[in-house]
């Protein structure tokens, strides 16, 4: 009795653990935000997208392996749902900025939705749609919506990143401000 229990669970889980991969331009910021939402399981930095079988930050921040900076979610579905993920995803970054976010300028900071499976795709694809009909951005979103492919964790300095570097200058003058925003706007969704 105790196996089919324990299988049940199982199953139970993997329906209500579900996977997602966002970029929106330097992954310290999204890593950081969603890692403070309930219902998300874990946040990972890495990248995504790419052609390099190895990448490392050197090599995606020089623009040579066409990876985007990502942050891996794993979330309870029963606690947060996709689509409010993409609301709080599309809050954190400018989806207008062709890849850019601000001062990172580079095709590893870009916009992109990585989907996991046609239900995500098809939500993406709904809301760029939505916030394209409400118009709720001045400029053209450049938003891009793509199938997951391989991930790859990013070196471990770089998870939690603004957590144990809330000193470092660039998060001092861009995750802090965008952290503080986010924390306002989002206060009900927050652990």
């Amino acid at each position: 009795m105790n196996g089919v229990a324990d299988k049940m669970t199982e199953q139970l889980n993997e329906k209500r653990l579900q996977t997602t991969t966002l970029a929106g331009g330097c992954f310290w910021c999204i890593e950081s935000a969603f890692s403070s939402v309930k219902g998300i399981i874990s946040a990972k930095s890495g990248y995504m997208g790419g052609v390099s079988k190895e990448p490392t930050y050197k090599t995606v921040c020089a623009g040579d392996t066409g990876h985007a900076e990502v942050v891996q979610l794993q979330y309870d579905s029963e606690v947060i749902n996709y689509r409010e993920i993409l609301e709080i995803f599309f809050s954190l970054h400018n989806p207008t900025q062709l890849n850019r976010q601000g001062n990172d300028i580079g095709t590893q900071y870009r916009s992109e939705v990585f989907t996991h499976d046609a239900q995500q795709q098809k939500m993406a694809l709904a809301m760029l749609e939505e916030i394209t009909q409400e118009k709720l951005f001045d400029d053209p979103i450049v938003t891009q919506v793509s199938p997951a492919v391989t991930f790859y964790c990013g070196e471990d300095y770089h998870q939690e990143y603004f957590k144990n570097n809330p000193e470092n200058q660039y998060c001092q003058a861009v995750v802090s401000p965008k952290l503080a925003k986010f924390r306002k706007t989002f206060v009900a969704k927050l652990k």
